[in-house]
């Protein structure tokens, strides 16, 4: 199972319903991460404000808080490759990272049983990488 990893900048609580204005993107991402830990999942959420030891423990949070800064936050990394930055991830996508199929939101068409979901991580091109030149460039 992936070890799924969520660092994010200082906050005073991590759910997001302190203070007057509510987060609602906190509130997504608490239910999906502790239905997740639920399920088994191996989630953690790392707070820049109560666990900083997190953030200089593994190397590749490091390489980025030292490039980006805390203005990057909140980072996700799935088994040391990051996934996303700069905002939380959805359900559908923490569930995919987790290995488990995402809610069904809508009808879909069957997928071939050997393709693997796309992630948003890359494109896929029909055309090739070099706009349908027959070219060897990429």
């Amino acid at each position: 199972m992936a070890a799924i990893r969520i660092y994010e900048p200082a906050l005073c609580c991590d759910t997001g319903v302190c203070g007057v204005d509510v987060d609602e993107s906190l509130v997504a991402v608490t239910a999906t991460v502790r239905s997740l830990q639920d399920l088994g999942a191996d989630i953690q959420r790392h707070n820049l404000a109560t666990d900083p030891l997190a953030f200089t423990t593994d190397e590749t949070v490091r390489a980025f808080m030292h490039v980006v800064g805390s203005t990057g936050l909140p980072l996700t990394v799935v088994d040391g490759v990051t996934v996303a930055t700069g905002a939380y991830p959805s359900k559908s996508q923490l569930l995919a990272f987790a290995g488990f199929a995402p809610e069904p939101t809508e009808p879909t068409e069957p997928t071939e049983p050997n393709e693997r979901p796309q992630l948003g991580l890359t494109e896929k091109s029909d055309s090739g990488c070099c706009g349908g030149a027959a070219t060897a460039c990429c």
